[in-house]
Parts: structure tokens; sequence; C-alpha cells
């Protein structure tokens, strides 16, 4: 696996690979695979050079690895699960326990799914397909309420400083009097619509938390949850292997592994440069593939090395930034489109869209700077 440091002048090529599930939040835990990215390393590569602590090659085997990474997950799966009985309440009732344990509980989920997708080849491909678009379900479901009301925090927050009062102006300088009131001009415009435009997005997205709240208790009361929490448990204790993998080489998931990493790094170098035009929404979606692709390559880096890469923290906290903002401009763009609004809200709401665009574009900036591995974003 490449150090942050390295680098390749090489064309990414086609890999393909296995599509993958479905589900709300499936990007996180099944991201369809895309190009993969051929290189060549110089010598000092590997856990070692990474600076995490080294595995025996020999050692990095199904049993030996992947095995009790599965069986670990599966335990923290059923550890968050109970806390979840043992706290459960209304988020807004002062359910904080309940809605870690719920996080606790997709993050697992999360890790089991994105490595029945990576290793699968290693595994018994029916049982792992059938439990990752399972797991894609179910963590689809309970991530729902956590993201309404994280959209509508940053989107009042948004409101309050765009509609704020004006700063002042320079002492003396009449250049800068005459923006700062024209500032003014704008936000007292802005301040008209913006208490009515939060009071409408408050509305809608309060709705659709309540009814997410609903989905994930009437999902985890279901049949489908219990059948999903029982196949959890029964990989606590045994993981089901493909045949023939008992006793294979390192390759059985360095390979893999590799694989996950040169997606990450084709799609990234197929992401728009930095001056492309702002605000084009079509581009979104690449950017949101390269955040799955990151998960999936962070996951696959545990596996094997036994610890997530910190050299992509920085770069896969942006790309969480930028799917926040994306999805909050697209909620202040669906609540302009409610019929019968009055001007005044519209274009507050205008204004929040294009502020959060600009968060977008902050994120994007941001991922540049922090991701380690230069060349890739330089690739024709």
């Amino acid at each position: 696996m490449r150090r942050p440091d390295q680098q390749t002048t090489t064309r990414p090529t086609t890999d393909p690979a296995p599509g993958t599930g479905t589900g709300a939040d499936a990007p996180a835990d099944t991201a369809p695979d895309g190009a993969g990215e051929q290189g060549h390393r110089p010598a000092g590569t590997g856990p070692a050079a990474q600076g995490h602590p080294a595995r025996d090659t020999g050692d990095v085997t199904t049993e030996a690895v992947l095995a009790p990474y599965l069986r670990g997950q599966a335990a923290d799966f059923l550890r968050s699960l109970r806390l979840h009985h043992e706290h459960s309440a209304p988020a807004d009732a002062g359910g904080h326990d309940a809605a870690a344990a719920t996080r606790a509980l997709r993050r697992a989920a999360r890790r089991i799914s994105g490595s029945l997708h990576t290793f699968r080849a290693a595994l018994d491909p029916h049982w792992a397909d059938q439990l990752r678009a399972e797991l894609a379900w179910l963590s689809g479901v309970l991530a729902r309420e956590h993201a309404y009301a994280n959209r509508l925090t940053r989107l009042v927050e948004a409101l309050h400083q765009l509609s704020g009062p004006a700063l002042p102006a320079a002492r003396g300088a009449r250049a800068a009097g005459e923006s700062a009131a024209s500032d003014a001009q704008g936000r007292a415009a802005l301040g008209v619509g913006a208490a009515r435009a939060g009071a409408l997005l408050e509305r809608r997205l309060t709705l659709a938390r309540t009814r997410s709240h609903s989905a994930a208790l009437q999902a985890l009361g279901s049949s489908r949850f219990h059948a999903v929490a029982d196949a959890v448990a029964l990989l606590a204790s045994d993981v089901p292997l493909a045949p023939g993998t008992t006793g294979r080489t390192a390759e059985a998931l360095l390979e893999p592994a590799e694989r996950a990493e040169q997606r990450l790094l084709a799609a990234v170098a197929a992401l728009p440069p930095a001056d492309s035009e702002p605000y084009n929404e079509a581009q979104d979606a690449a950017w949101h593939q390269a955040r799955l692709l990151l998960r999936l390559h962070r996951y696959a880096h545990e596996v094997v090395l036994g610890a997530a890469d910190p050299a992509l923290a920085s770069c896969g906290h942006a790309l969480d930034l930028h799917r926040d903002a994306v999805e909050a401009a697209g909620a202040a763009a669906a609540a302009a489109r409610t019929p019968r609004i009055a001007p005044a809200t519209a274009y507050a709401l205008g204004v929040l869209h294009a502020d959060q665009r600009h968060e977008v574009e902050a994120a994007r900036a941001v991922f540049r700077e922090t991701w380690p591995y230069a060349t890739a974003l330089t690739a024709s």
C-alpha cells in the first residue's frame, strides 16, 4: 500500500470489479468499483515504510487477519445494539446515549460491509453479497435522522451569519464606508426573508427527521433487522470463507487491498481541476465517488495493517464536509421551490444556496491541499 510521499507517472487503466448493493447509505459501505491505476513503486513501501506496525506477510491471511477483524466488528455491532436497547429514547428527548449507540452501530456496519465488498473473493460470495446489501439498508435507515438534524443546524446557522449585522468600515476610509453601507443594505434585504426561510427549513427538515426517526424505530423492530442481527451474531463466531481460502498466502488480502487503493487514486485523478466552473452541480457525483472509495480504502487499510492511515484523515474530513454542503445546498434549493412563498423568502433561500455552494468549493480546496498523493490531482 502506498506511502503519502510516493508518486506515480502512469495513466489509470480500467480495473473492473463486482457491482455493489443498494441503500441510502450504500455509498459509505458499498461504493461501485471504478478504474484502477497501475504505478511503479519505489523500494521501501509497505506497512513498515508507512509508520505502522508491520505484519509478517506470511501472517496476512484470511484466518490470521480478515476473520478476526470481521469477528471484532461483529462484536462491536452486537455491543452497540445492546446499548441502543438499553438507552433507547427519542433523540430530542435526551437520548444521547441511544444516539451514540446508533453511531457505533452504523460504524461497525460500514466496516463489515466495506470489508465484505473489498475482500469478497476470500469469502463465501453469496453470503457476503447478501449480508452486505442488508447492512447497507440498515446503515442507510439509521443515518437519515442524524443527517436531517445536522442539515437543519447547518442551514439555520448559515442564515444567521448571512443576515447578521454588517461589519463596521475601517475608520477614515470613505471607500470602505461605502462598501460597508452596501453590505448593510444587502444584509437588511436578506434579513427580511431570513426568518421566514429559517422557519420553512425547520418545518421541512424537522418533519423529515421525525419521519426518519419513526422509520428507524420501525426498522429496528422488523423481522428483516432481526435477520441481519442474527447473521452478524453468527459472524461473530464463524466467518464463511471461500473454498480453498484456508492456508492461502498474503496475496489473498494484499491484492484486493491494492485494487481498492488504485481505484481511489484513479477516482481522485479524474476529479475536476481547481479552475473548473463553480456551482457545477454535475461534478458533485465524482466527488461523492471519491469519498466512498476513500472509505473502502481506509477499511482495507485497517484490515491489512491493523490501523487507519493517518495521512488520509484530513482529506477524508474535507470530503465529509463536501457531502454535507452539497446536501445542504440541495435542501435550500428544494425549499425555494415551495409553492406560493414570498419573494423575500425565496431570495433568502437563494442566497443560502449560493453560500452552501461556496462551502462546497471550499471543501474541495481543502481536499486538494491535504491530499497526500500530489501527482494524482494533476494526472491528465
